[in-house]
C-alpha cells in the first residue's frame, strides 16, 4: 500500500465479534443472511519485477472479501485481485473453492467485480443491495475474513467522518467514510452493512502510529459511479476536466484577481493541453461554483448540514461524456461554462500514476536498459520508497507533462561490455535528448533509436552529461549480450508490435 500525508495505508480487515449463543432470533436470521452473501477471494498475484522488467516477482497467496450483489457478480477490491494470474471464492462455512475470473477492474475507486463460472457456487445466495450513506455518528457493522482465521468475523464501528481521502492503492482522490473501528490486515473488499444494505466497502486502515482505530470504506456514490461505468464492459473512470487549483485564502491573493471580500473560490494555476477546460478556464481564473455547489477559499463545499468536502465531489457525480456547469470569476467578471467531461489521462504529470495488470515497457541498446518512468519503477524501492529512490526520479514528480515533454525516459543500469565501457556504474539516469532532440515520451524514444542512421547516438541529461554509443556496434552485440545476461528480448512484448518502426541496418 502506498503512504499518503506520512501515513501507512493498507489493506485491511475486520475484527473478530463472537456472537451471542442461543436461540435464533430475527436479528440473527438477518445476519446469518449476511454472512451468506460474502464471499472469501484467493488470489495468486505475480506481480512484475519493474528493476528487471523482463520477469516477474516471486508469487504470493493472498486473501480477500467480496460481497454478493447480484445474480451473479461479487463485488470487492481492486487490489485484493491486482496482478492476480489466479482467483477463487469461497463461500461462507464452505470448504470448496471456486474458480473464479475479473469482470471489470476500477483501479482509480480500488473495486472490481469479479464471477464464478460454475452455478452451483450461487445457490442459496441472496445478493445484497447498494444503500445510502449512513448519517455521521450511525452505527455500521463490517463484514469479512481477516487474517488469523478462516471463519468470517464481524466487528461494530460508528461512521466518524465523511471527506475526500487518498486511496492508497493508486494514490486517486475521492471521497470515502471514516469508521472508528478496530480494523486488521486481510478483510479488504468486505461489505459495510446498514440494516441488510451495502452502505460502503472496506478498503484501508490508519496504522501510521498517530491515530488508532481507525478504517476507511468506499461509499456508496463512488460504488454506484462504478457500476455504471461497467455497463459496458468499458473502464472510463472519473472525469477530469484538465485543469489544476489552489486555495484562496489569502485576502491579498483574492484582492489581486478582482474578488470582493465576500466572494469565496479556488484559483486555477494549470490548465493543460488539448484538455476539456483549454480554450474556456485561464490561469488566475477563480472557480467560485461546480454543478451549483458553491466553492470555498479552502476549496470545500457543503454536502449536507453536517459534512465538507472537496469540491472534486461535484465532478465526480458525472461521467465521462456529461457536461459540467462551472461558474468562474475572470479580473473580476463572473461568468459560467459547460465543460464536457474527459477521462483522466496517464501524463498530467512527467512521472505517470502506478499501474497493474500490466507488463512493463524496456528497451535494451548497447547493453544500457532503458524504461520509461513511472510510480512502479518509484515503489520498487520499497516501503520507504520517498526516502530511498532516486532525488532526481522524486523530483520529477512536481513537474507537469505537456504535448511535446509526456514522459521521462531513464537509462536504468548497464549490462557491462565493450559497447558501452566507461558507463557501467551508471544508474537510474534521466535522458533528456537523443542526438540534440528532445524526447516526447518512451515511443518517441524507441522510435528514435530504431530509425537513427547516425554513427552515433549520444545521449544527453538535462546538465548536459553525455553517454556516447557506436549505433553499429550496439547493433552487432546485441545477440551477444542477451545470451550473456540471459535476457530474453531487447525489447518488451508489444512494444514493437504496436508501432511500424523501421529499423535500420
Amino acid at each position: 500500500m502506498h503512504s499518503p500525508s506520512g501515513k501507512t495505508l493498507i489493506g485491511v480487515a475486520a475484527g473478530l465479534l463472537l456472537l451471542a449463543c442461543g436461540g435464533v432470533t430475527a436479528q440473527d436470521a438477518d445476519i446469518r443472511e449476511i454472512e451468506d452473501s460474502v464471499i472469501k477471494i484467493h488470489t495468486t498475484q505475480a506481480a512484475p519485477d519493474y528493476f528487471v522488467p523482463w520477469r516477474l516477482l516471486n508469487p504470493r497467496q493472498t486473501s480477500g472479501s467480496g460481497v454478493l450483489i447480484d445474480a451473479n457478480r461479487i463485488l470487492t477490491n481492486a487490489h485484493v485481485i491486482a496482478n492476480a494470474s489466479y482467483v477463487q471464492a469461497q463461500r461462507h462455512n464452505d470448504p470448496q473453492r471456486f474458480q473464479a475470473r475479473v469482470l471489470f477492474v476500477s483501479h482509480e475507486a480500488d473495486l472490481a467485480l469479479i464471477a464464478v463460472n460454475d452455478a452451483e457456487f450461487y445457490a442459496g445466495l441472496k445478493p445484497l443491495t447498494i444503500g445510502e450513506l449512513p448519517n455521521l455518528r450511525d452505527e455500521v457493522s463490517v463484514f469479512g475474513y481477516p487474517v488469523g482465521g478462516q471463519s468470517l468475523s464481524i466487528t461494530q464501528g460508528v461512521l466518524s467522518r465523511v471527506e475526500h481521502q487518498i486511496y492508497a492503492h493508486a494514490s486517486s482522490y475521492l471521497l470515502a467514510g471514516q469508521l472508528d473501528a478496530a480494523i486488521n490486515p486481510g478483510n479488504s473488499g468486505g461489505p459495510v452493512i446498514v440494516d441488510q444494505q451495502i452502505v460502503g466497502i472496506v478498503m484501508q486502515s490508519n496504522t501510521g502510529g498517530r491515530a488508532e482505530n481507525l478504517g476507511y470504506f468506499i461509499p456508496p456514490s463512488v460504488i454506484r459511479h462504478v457500476l455504471q461505468d461497467s455497463e459496458d464492459g468499458v473502464w472510463d473512470g472519473f472525469p477530469d476536466l484538465g485543469f489544476r487549483t489552489q486555495t484562496l485564502e489569502s485576502p491579498s491573493a483574492k484582492a489581486a484577481w478582482g474578488l470582493s471580500e465576500d466572494q469565496r473560490g479556488v484559483i486555477v494555476i494549470k490548465v493543460f493541453e488539448d484538455s476539456p477546460a483549454d480554450g474556456v478556464l485561464q490561469v488566475t481564473d477563480v472557480i467560485t461554483a461546480v454543478d451549483g455547489h458553491e466553492i470555498a477559499d479552502d476549496g470545500s463545499i457543503q454536502l449536507n448540514d453536517e459534512m465538507l468536502t472537496n469540491y472534486k465531489y461535484a465532478m465526480d457525480q458525472y461521467h465521462v461524456g456529461d457536461t459540467i456547469p462551472m461558474t468562474f470569476s475572470r479580473r473580476g467578471k463572473e461568468q459560467t461554462e459547460e465543460l464536457t467531461a474527459g477521462g483522466l489521462r496517464e501524463n498530467y504529470s512527467l512521472v505517470n500514476p502506478e499501474q497493474f495488470d500490466r507488463i512493463p515497457e524496456y528497451y535494451l541498446y548497447g547493453g544500457v536498459l532503458f524504461v520509461p518512468l513511472n510510480m512502479n519503477l518509484i515503489k520498487r524501492w520499497g516501503n520507504d520508497w520517498s526516502r530511498s529512490a532516486p532525488i532526481a526520479l522524486l523530483e520529477a514528480r512536481n513537474e507537469w507533462a505537456s504535448l511535446d515533454r509526456r514522459e521521462l525516459v531513464v537509462a536504468l543500469q548497464v549490462m557491462a561490455a565493450d559497447v558501452n565501457l566507461g558507463y557501467h556504474d551508471w544508474r537510474n539516469w534521466v535522458v533528456h535528448t537523443v542526438n540534440g532532440r528532445s524526447i516526447r515520451d518512451f515511443d518517441h524514444f524507441v522510435s528514435m533509436l530504431r530509425e537513427n542512421s547516425e554513427p552515433f547516438i549520444v545521449f544527453r541529461n538535462e546538465n548536459g552529461y553525455q553517454m556516447v554509443i557506436d549505433h553499429e556496434e550496439a547493433l552487432a552485440s546485441e545477440e551477444q549480450i542477451l545470451a550473456r545476461y540471459r535476457i530474453p528480448s531487447t525489447y518488451s512484448n508489444g512494444l514493437l508490435d504496436e508501432h511500424s518502426f523501421s529499423r535500420q541496418p
